[in-house]
């Protein structure tokens, strides 16, 4: 049984171990997430700078047997980061550990503290001349260990990859408190499991994260963005092809964009500049990163007269310098706020291969279509088979009308991407609010493996309890 952190004995043990400083009562926004599903309960807030003093705090809510909730920056969007229930948790911040430890540009490597800020670990890598390519909607305040913790993705999976392939090492606090430094360089080091990547979308279920080395890359000589107007998903597809063909790995992001989300944010943000007057049904936002004297402009200019050409794209907008592409690229991550201001009946991070997106996003229509009348905003990432693929209700209806649809349209929508072998949670993470789904649709063999790996590593199940799978 966990004791209550709020136990004067257990706080007097850790105050003796620490500074004064480190530990309070947790305030409000440590106790919320961005979606407002889940509200945690007052706890106590520790705030360590040190590795070692995450490792004494580890080692003695392990002793006490209480609840420990990690806490980066608080965007994830599953309920990893709040406990609403059980007994009352330890909340672990990293934020003061902030630290750029090192940066090794020959080396492309960088070594930050968990607590640094996304965006400025992306700055860190800039001051070298280098680039640290994980980029996404919250990088203004998300950390880097929550972005490793939840193996985020972001635009630049199709070139870059997730977060999980942008480290090459890890220091990490395991739940008995012993600190592991994992931090090497290394690009090769075959020297038996590999704790990093068991560590990386664990949800802080089998440790915290406390340092990290990133890989960092060259950045493109030349960039250029695009939105092109396709006639439907699987033109889309045709479109990523046939840029594949012409440009090789120098596509750094290729998103989809529904009009629907588009007449959202005509609707909630009307000063959120949009490109076209009248918005496509069905459009393609490319960003491209090219070495040595070739043009991103004439690139592009090229690729749309092929695509013209085959019957795959009808418009166009090229970007002639970095504020159009910020304009367009400002559309795409606006989406979400939009969405959020609208009020979805139900919201799903998905991801299916690639070539049975088409087919999924038709079939999804058709089978929301026989449980009721809703608009569907579907976008995302579909240079990596990732979409956002969100229902809300008609114009002028509540979505409270909606509740007691909420689950059949989830499983309807999670029923589906299963039959065409994807995956239910694509980069969000499983968290809290996706636990069951784990359970209902996990495969047998991994779900035990596991509970074996969480027992083996945190036997008093003291390490983000209640968070992705429990044993």
């Amino acid at each position: 049984m966990m004791l209550n952190p709020a136990d004067a004995a257990f706080r007097a043990r850790l105050s003796a171990d620490l500074p004064d400083d480190v530990l309070r009562d947790a305030d409000a926004r440590y106790l919320e997430e961005p979606r407002g599903v889940y509200v945690g309960q007052p706890a106590l807030l520790a705030l360590p700078r040190t590795t070692e003093e995450v490792s004494t705090l580890i080692r003695h809510a392990n002793d006490a047997r209480v609840g420990v909730v990690p806490y980066g920056g608080g965007t994830g969007l599953v309920g990893g980061q709040v406990a609403p229930d059980g007994p009352v948790p330890l909340i672990l911040s990293l934020e003061r550990m902030n630290k750029l430890r090192d940066v090794y540009p020959d080396e492309n490597v960088l070594v930050v503290e968990a607590g640094v800020i996304l965006a400025d670990v992306q700055a860190a890598a800039d001051a070298v001349d280098r680039l640290f390519p994980l980029s996404l909607a919250a990088e203004g305040s998300a950390r880097i260990g929550g972005n490793l913790s939840t193996n985020a993705g972001g635009t630049g999976v199709l070139r870059y990859g997730n977060s999980r392939d942008l480290c090459l090492g890890l220091e990490a606090v395991l739940p008995d408190g012993q600190i592991w430094n994992g931090l090497t360089r290394l690009r090769k080091n075959n020297t038996g499991y590999d704790l990093r990547h068991l560590l990386i979308g664990a949800e802080g279920t089998l440790g915290v994260i406390t340092a990290a080395a990133l890989k960092l890359f060259p950045k493109p000589a030349r960039t250029g963005t695009a939105l092109l107007v396709v006639n439907s998903p699987r033109a889309a597809l045709e479109l990523l092809s046939l840029a594949k063909a012409q440009l090789g790995e120098m596509i750094s992001a290729f998103e989809l964009i529904h009009r629907q989300g588009m007449d959202f944010l005509s609707q909630t943000l009307p000063d959120v500049r949009q490109p076209f007057a009248e918005p496509p049904e069905w459009s393609v936002l490319i960003d491209v990163g090219l070495s040595g004297e070739l043009d991103p402009s004439e690139a592009l200019e090229t690729l749309f007269a092929a695509a013209h050409e085959a019957g795959l794209v009808t418009d166009g907008l090229i970007a002639q310098n970095a504020a159009q592409a910020t304009d367009f690229w400002n559309v795409r991550e606006m989406i979400p706020e939009g969405n959020r201001q609208i009020g979805s009946i139900s919201s799903h991070d998905i991801s299916v291969p690639l070539s049975a997106i088409p087919d999924f996003i038709a079939k999804g229509g058709e089978i929301l279509a026989r449980i009721g009348e809703f608009r569907i905003n579907c976008f995302g990432h579909v240079g990596d088979g990732n979409l956002h693929y969100n229902v809300f209700p008609l114009k002028g209806k509540n979505r409270a009308d909606h509740d007691h649809q909420k689950a059949e349209i989830q499983a309807a929508v999670h029923d589906l991407v299963q039959e065409m072998g994807g995956s239910f949670s694509a980069e969000h993470g499983v968290g809290r609010m996706k636990r069951a789904d784990l359970e209902h649709y996990g495969d047998p063999a991994k779900l035990s493996a596991m509970r074996a790996i969480k027992s083996a590593l945190d036997p008093n199940g003291i390490m983000n309890p209640g968070a992705v799978v429990n044993v």
